[in-house]
């Protein structure tokens, strides 16, 4: 079986191959770390034998849940909750998914996203929706507290109750959040909702191989056991007996912090399948969460290719040279689409006649590579054989380990983010919330 592949190749005019293998020892000795527990944030590090760990009888307890979901009729399962609580689930849902599917008749229920947000307009609009379907909730907080999730969760709760009746509305609520705390694992005891523990030891941007994820992507009808396999088949991969020249995400952590040292500060994760745009909003929030402190980090951006060509395009082959890329490419789409001739051909567009639209596409990124890095911009490519299950499982442990052993190497603590807090004491002193009087008073000093 193939595996997800990495070339370096575009990056050595800016780069030293000696300067590569000699990162090899440090990337090993952090990797060692990492699956030893032994460095920054060593309490957060559950996830590093995540995929291994995982026994069968989880998978099947939450394979059960997702088919008592299913047994409902359910056409909307909503998934409340926010950053690495909703990223991750909505990043391999909507790579598998047909980018149609809201359009077409039901085969499993559709998962749409609360609490991500606090927009009234949004809140609104899916209140209305649900109020015409057939739905269940899922609400995912370690606290309970957290803002976003929690209006979003008081109000559907208040609706799903007076919709099926508070009997009813139990049984279609799953709860995923700490084992003994807090006030979401108050209310579901009391409640009586089906429950998932958040493991104290897995921080929510690298949480998408727990029930955090796993439970939704079940629902949507993908297969999480395969997810699991690919997971863990590349935990297998880059283990830290795996040689520096053998581990692919070492060499990804050692030759981006190589570019970061000559002055790339920018990291721009590339695709040329819309349906990872959101896998590249899950890449953000792990290495933008896990690296950007202490005034180091390298800032991940994301752009959508071939559509972002015509409009940040321009910018990334001309602009300032702080950019790198990094090119998410999937070998064989799962459709084939051949471009017809046409007798008039008005367009000019015959010399592609007979040629897959996929040909195009990778014409189109190879073409791209090559501009980019002659105007002065790195590419690293990472490719997948196929969008499945396994390739994406595949994915998202090469992404988060090679977060690990970058952050190590940057010297910051990658599994905290402190400056999260930051944003929270401002808004809650404006709201007035009791217990922020003084900060309240000196806002409104400054305002």
């Amino acid at each position: 079986m193939e595996n997800l592949t990495l070339n370096c190749a575009r990056t050595l005019s800016f780069v030293d191959p000696a300067d590569i293998t000699d990162m090899g020892t440090e990337m090993e000795k952090n990797n060692r770390a990492l699956h030893e527990k032994r460095g920054k944030g060593n309490d957060f590090l559950g996830w590093v034998d995540l995929p291994s760990s995982i026994t069968t009888e989880e998978l099947s307890d939450m394979e059960a849940t997702a088919s008592l979901l299913k047994s409902k009729n359910i056409e909307i399962l909503v998934v409340i909750g926010i950053g690495g609580s909703y990223l991750g689930t909505r990043a391999v849902i909507e790579a598998l998914s047909d980018s149609f599917t809201h359009l077409k008749p039901v085969k499993s229920p559709l998962v749409l996203f609360a609490g991500q947000n606090i927009s009234e307009d949004y809140l609104a609009e899916l209140r209305s929706l649900l109020k015409t379907r057939e739905y269940a909730l899922m609400v995912i907080s370690k606290s309970g507290t957290t803002t976003e999730p929690a209006i979003a969760f008081r109000m559907l709760k208040q609706d799903i109750e007076e919709k099926y009746g508070k009997e009813e509305a139990r049984s279609r609520i799953v709860a995923i959040t700490d084992a003994s705390r807090g006030a979401l694992r108050k209310l579901a005891e009391t409640e009586g909702y089906k429950t998932y523990v958040i493991p104290d030891d897995v921080g929510g941007r690298y949480s998408v191989l727990t029930p955090v994820g796993l439970v939704a992507i079940a629902v949507a009808g993908f297969d999480i056991r395969e997810l699991v396999r690919g997971a863990s088949d590349m935990e297998r991969m880059s283990g830290p007996e795996v040689p520096f020249n053998e581990n692919l995400p070492a060499q990804y952590a050692a030759v981006r912090n190589l570019l970061y040292r000559k002055g790339k500060t920018v990291e721009i994760m590339v695709n040329y399948n819309p349906k990872l745009h959101y896998f590249s909003e899950w890449w953000k929030q792990l290495y933008g969460e896990s690296e950007g402190k202490e005034g180091k980090g390298i800032f991940p951006a994301s752009v959508d290719f071939t559509s972002d060509l015509h409009s940040m395009g321009q910018y990334i082959q001309e602009g300032e040279r702080i950019l790198f890329e990094t090119v998410l490419s999937v070998k064989s789409p799962a459709a084939s689409v051949v471009i017809p001739a046409d007798p008039d051909n008005l367009d000019g567009l015959n010399f592609l006649a007979g040629k897959r639209v996929d040909e195009v596409n990778k014409m189109a990124e190879l073409g791209t590579a090559l501009a980019h890095v002659d105007g002065g911009v790195p590419n690293i490519l990472i490719e997948i054989p196929l969008l499945n299950e396994y390739y994406i499982g595949q994915l998202i442990y090469f992404f988060e380990i090679a977060c690990g052993m970058s952050g190590y190497t940057l010297g910051v603590n990658p599994f905290d983010q402190p400056g999260v807090e930051a944003y929270k004491k401002n808004m809650f002193a404006l709201l007035e919330k009791p217990g922020f009087e003084k900060e309240t008073a000196e806002l409104k000093k400054r305002l």
